[in-house]
């Protein structure tokens, strides 16, 4: 018997805890407002995981009462207050359950994510597997799960030998990304126009309006939760798990915004996609799908620009400390 109370062997139980625990984090804060729809192509392709951990997660929310099966397809948020973060485990009265805590490689993720995503503005990394298993204090099993899930969400690669490394984001590499992203997103948001939950849409209205009142205030965490509001939330109500999947790559781009934004949160006297976001939802709002997809595409055109100028902004300003594991490489590439 595993410590999470899970009889099963494999990676599936620890995937699937990690989708529970933030789902259930979110809907208990009401971030995910009852009436919304949870799909499991929309779990597997949020956390890029399989169906299996992705259907497991849901089915112990149904257990702790927070969503419940729909009519059709995926479950719908109940949202009940008070229901555990996690699984609740069978224990002996007055015995403290202990979760099991999360797999090693969810807790170096983030830092690896961060620090190579944020030098790849202005540089290409070779990443060597064994430095970073050593930097860390963690196996080579452990770093190359980790690379592997960087490589999934479009922040590494491997080179014709086999090494991995980050792509710097250069011009060229960046504007290739943007016109993969106006190819697909369009027909991700008409996807996703008919399963969006009912107050989705109002929600990121609202957000959006409330942030262009106070421009002064914005932060680089307010940008990025915007960006992903419309980007991430929204598109992956798409319903098309494989359209997610390609849309990933390109959407690395937003790994490596989060950086920038943090860094640099004011290139523009108002952030410029604010408004363009707010257009794109309001049309969707009003069932003009097709026009609110050729808003996105045009959003994600001019975007290319400004991306390209805020990145060569911060890479000018930006003097990382060396990373035993990281080798810069010569050239953008």
């Amino acid at each position: 018997m595993r410590r999470d109370g899970s009889g099963v062997s494999g990676a599936s139980p620890r995937l699937y805890q990690r989708a529970y625990d933030i789902l259930a984090r979110q809907i208990e804060a009401g971030e995910i407002a009852p009436g919304e729809r949870l799909l499991e192509a929309q779990v597997t392709a949020r956390f890029g995981i399989s169906r299996a951990p992705a259907r497991k997660a849901l089915a112990e929310l149904a257990c702790a009462g927070l969503i419940e099966k729909a009519a059709g397809r995926g479950y719908t948020v109940v949202g009940l207050g008070g229901a555990p973060s996690a699984p609740a485990l069978p224990s002996a009265p007055g015995e403290r359950v202990v979760l099991s805590s999360p797999p090693t490689w969810e807790r170096i993720y983030g830092e690896v994510e961060r620090e190579i995503a944020g030098r790849s503005s202005f540089a290409g990394w070779r990443v060597i597997e064994a430095k970073l298993a050593e930097h860390y204090g963690v196996s080579r099993t452990v770093a190359r799960d980790v690379l592997g899930r960087l490589q999934q969400r479009g922040v590494v690669r491997k080179d014709e030998r086999s090494r991995w490394y980050a792509p710097a984001l250069s011009p060229t590499y960046v504007s290739e990304l943007y016109e993969l992203r106006w190819v697909l997103e369009p027909v991700a948001l008409a996807k996703a126009a008919a399963n969006a939950p009912p107050g989705l849409l109002a929600r990121m209205h609202d957000s959006l309006e409330a942030t262009l009142t106070h421009p002064r205030t914005i932060t680089g965490e307010t940008l990025d939760r915007l960006e992903e509001d419309l980007h991430i939330t929204l598109l992956g109500h798409c319903g098309n798990l494989s359209l997610m999947q390609a849309i990933t790559l390109p959407q690395s781009l937003l790994i490596a915004h989060r950086f920038l934004y943090g860094w640099n949160p004011r290139l523009f006297e108002t952030e410029p996609f604010l408004q363009e976001h707010l257009a794109i939802v309001d049309r969707l709002a009003a069932g003009k799908v097709a026009e609110a997809a050729a808003t996105l595409e045009a959003h994600l055109k001019v975007s290319r620009d400004r991306a390209i100028a805020r990145i060569d902004v911060v890479g000018k300003q930006f003097n990382p400390e060396s990373l035993p594991y990281l080798e810069r490489i010569a050239g953008r590439t």
